[in-house]
């Protein structure tokens, strides 16, 4: 008997992304809802799955008429403490069980022209937040995600999509708990963003992208928050930033307005026609509608993907001039938190290409980033030499491949008032870990007659920002607008000749506020156990500022040479030189030599600064033993 061929009907969910062909998803819900029972803006639209279960189900099978491939459960809010704000909670399990019910009882009975229709449980965010930006405790929104999603699962869902979520790390939280209890549905995972393409907590699509990626959700996007325009440029960066994800796209029908005391959407049906494709052509494989979409939206969506023509609407608008009077408050950076954590921090130096061309640069920092590194240290023009703007490379990092940077700010070649703007523009592009030093004098580089201007030093520029600016003034005391969030490092030479007037310089910045060291190479680690017991010796007490020690991997024994006679700093032991002279692969051993030297230094620092000298390669290879072996924090 000859077998029966596969149709898309004899698909799972995950199956059927895995062809690459689009799927196309209901639209909004609760604005469905707010017009089809005049209810309030604010009603408990969850509760409806059993107060007025015929609207749900209507609406339910618009959809499904409309050509929609998924249809979600009017399940959003459905957890415990947004129940609990219209004295709902206690019937929990009944909203969200009956919600899959009524979703499964519209597809069933709905004529439909697709293959199967698919069903995904929907969960939003808790509403309350979590902290130490919300009032919940992250024991206490595990418990609530999991309440839900036990509900959601035992009504057996094709997947769960997880919307809305413009604080990330709880969706990553959302995502931790359904797969802690089931490893294998499929997960849909949208962020939403708002004002400049930042998430509330003000991170860029690529850096969320990259975190969502790493969950293993089967499909990763945005929806809310805007219009197809807006939603469309953070589907660029996101798949920028992660090409080999699966994306999602639901963007609103354009931006609300109130008109008669009810909220209207003015983005069209025949927009989001035109929408569907481009949406596609850009790199979704979902894609449907949010806030004030209807099934009209899907069908003429339907309509585009059935018939899709060579028309391609470019969703490139100009920034939307919209004002917030309220802003959010800044997020931490990575970095602050991972020393805020004691958690152990790995970053590679990598210098400005010396020309406007940066694709060798990115593809270097994507083979970092995979082999493990945290951040990205970006050099500002190392040695005098003339490279492209150190904020350009670290905007580029951060937005395209969503890696946190620490941007070298050198205050040699500034004045005050150069120092202050420039520090402003930094903080703008999101660049809020901060190096502050010195910097290279300019007669050494490739312009010696250039100007090197010096207005303030290191200590005093520290000063200024994490006294003046994070806390929203200048240096003539004159408002900022709002608080600064910069993470501020400075330089530290544990190995230095004259350790005492080290210490000295050291704690002028320590006073200043600096948050952490990036440490000059030392080849000795011996000379870190001498710094922590002179120090101690001269301030009665323990060092305890956060170091992230530069290692360079040797790649020959003519590198090491030069680095020992010329670069101010540097001493190498004879032992070293002996090894690299010996090895047959003196690349090899200066890999071995740095790997050997950060578990002498294990217990004596907190991160690892590596500066690779050009040779990416090697410093992957630390990079990955590092991650690996999992050095323990500090604690000298």
């Amino acid at each position: 008997m000859p077998q029966r061929e596969t149709t898309m009907a004899d698909l799972t969910f995950r199956e059927r992304l895995l062809t690459g062909e689009p799927l196309l998803a209901d639209g909004a819900m609760g604005t469905m809802l707010h017009h089809e029972s005049h209810a309030r803006a604010d009603a408990c639209f969850d509760a409806m799955n059993v107060d007025d279960p015929e609207i749900v189900l209507a609406i339910h099978k618009a959809y499904v008429a409309a050509g929609a491939d998924l249809i979600e459960t009017n399940t959003f809010g459905a957890n415990r403490f947004k129940l609990a704000g219209a004295g709902r909670a206690h019937n929990l399990a009944l909203y969200n069980r009956r919600g899959v019910e009524l979703a499964r009882l519209a597809i069933a009975e709905s004529e439909s022209e697709r293959d199967i229709v698919y069903l995904a449980g929907s969960v939003g965010p808790l509403g309350l937040g979590i902290y130490p930006y919300g009032r919940l405790s992250q024991a206490e929104a595990r418990a609530a995600y999991a309440e839900q999603l036990i509900a959601l699962l035992e009504a057996r869902v094709d997947a769960i999509q997880f919307e809305t979520f413009s604080e990330h790390r709880e969706l990553l939280l959302a995502i931790s708990v359904l797969r802690e209890m089931d490893a294998e549905l499929p997960v849909i995972a949208q962020a939403t963003f708002y004002h400049e393409n930042l998430s509330y907590a003000g991170y860029p699509p690529a850096r969320v992208a990259h975190d969502l990626y790493r969950t293993g959700a089967d499909v990763i996007g945005v929806n809310c928050g805007s219009g197809p325009a807006g939603i469309a440029d953070a589907l660029r960066q996101m798949r920028h930033a992660v090409p080999d994800a699966v994306f999602s796209a639901m963007p609103n029908a354009g931006f609300p307005e109130v008109v008669g005391g009810r909220i209207l959407f003015p983005a069209s049906a025949e927009y989001f026609a035109d929408c569907a494709t481009s949406f596609v052509n850009i790199g979704a494989t979902l894609i449907g509608g949010c806030c004030g979409t209807t099934p009209e939206h899907i069908a003429a969506m339907r309509r585009a993907l059935d018939q899709p023509s060579a028309d391609f609407v470019d969703l490139h608008f100009g920034e939307l001039d919209i004002q917030h009077e309220d802003q959010a408050p800044v997020q931490p950076t990575e970095l602050a938190e991972r020393l805020a954590g004691s958690q152990f921090t790995v970053t590679v130096e990598m210098a400005p290409p010396r020309s406007y061309h940066t694709e060798q640069l990115l593809s270097a920092a994507r083979r970092l980033r995979a082999a493990g590194a945290d951040l990205i240290n970006v050099a500002d023009t190392p040695a005098a030499r003339m490279k492209m703007s150190a904020w350009a490379v670290a905007h580029l990092l951060q937005s395209q491949l969503g890696i946190e940077t620490v941007l070298h700010f050198p205050t040699r070649g500034r004045n005050m008032l150069r120092v202050q703007g420039d520090l402003l523009a930094s903080h703008a592009l999101g660049l809020r870990n901060l190096f502050v030093v010195m910097g290279d004098p300019t007669r050494i580089g490739d312009f010696p007659d250039a100007s090197d201007v010096n207005d303030v030093a290191p200590s005093r520029l520290i000063d200024v920002i994490k006294q003046g600016m994070n806390q929203g003034v200048d240096m003539a005391g004159h408002s900022i607008g709002m608080p600064s969030s910069f993470t501020v490092g400075c330089a530290l030479n544990m190995g230095a000749d004259d350790i005492d007037r080290e210490i000295r310089v050291l704690r002028n910045k320590m006073k200043a506020g600096a948050d952490f060291a990036l440490g000059q190479a030392i080849f000795e680690p011996a000379q870190i156990r001498r710094f922590h017991r002179r120090y101690r010796e001269l301030t009665g007490a323990d060092f305890k500022l956060p170091v992230l020690m530069a290692v360079m991997p040797l790649r020959s024994l003519r590198q090491a040479r030069f680095l020992n006679n010329e670069v101010p700093g540097i001493n190498i032991p004879q032992a070293i030189m002996e090894r690299l002279a010996a090895s047959a692969d003196a690349r090899r051993e200066g890999v071995l030599i740095a790997q050997e030297s950060l578990d002498q230094m294990r217990g004596l620092i907190q991160g690892a600064y590596i500066i690779p000298g050009g040779d990416y390669d090697m410093a992957a290879e630390v990079v990955a033993y590092l991650k690996r072996r999992q050095i323990a924090p500090a604690n000298p």
